[in-house]
């Protein structure tokens, strides 16, 4: 699926399912939760924090969806194509680390 589809897709579902899309601010607390369901998974996954016995059927997978179909929800109801606006941001990232990461001390082997 591309993004362009995966826009679309979500657009379709919230129009017939989800019945509207939830306005922008409800949208971005429930983007923030779901980073946060995202942390909780990483933390113990591959931190230091353990498991309790709610985390244990949590999956990354999943979690990592539900931010994304938030991101589109908003991309959506904002006017923003992801597809351009990606685009945009790796030539922005391109011209602008050229170098940067090459010569970082921090990143070499």
């Amino acid at each position: 699926m591309t993004i362009e589809e995966a826009q679309q897709a979500v657009d379709h579902w919230i129009k017939t399912t989800g019945v509207r899309y939830f306005n922008e601010l409800t949208n971005m607390a429930m983007l923030t939760e779901e980073v946060g369901e995202v942390a909780r998974i990483i933390a113990r996954q591959y931190g230091e924090q353990s498991f309790k016995a709610s985390d244990k059927d949590k999956n990354l997978g999943d979690e990592l969806a539900d931010v994304l179909f938030v991101i589109i929800c908003l991309a959506n109801q904002t006017g923003v194509n992801l597809t351009e606006a990606l685009q945009k941001n790796l030539e922005k990232k391109t011209q602008r680390d050229a170098t940067r990461h090459r010569d970082n001390e921090k990143l070499r082997p």
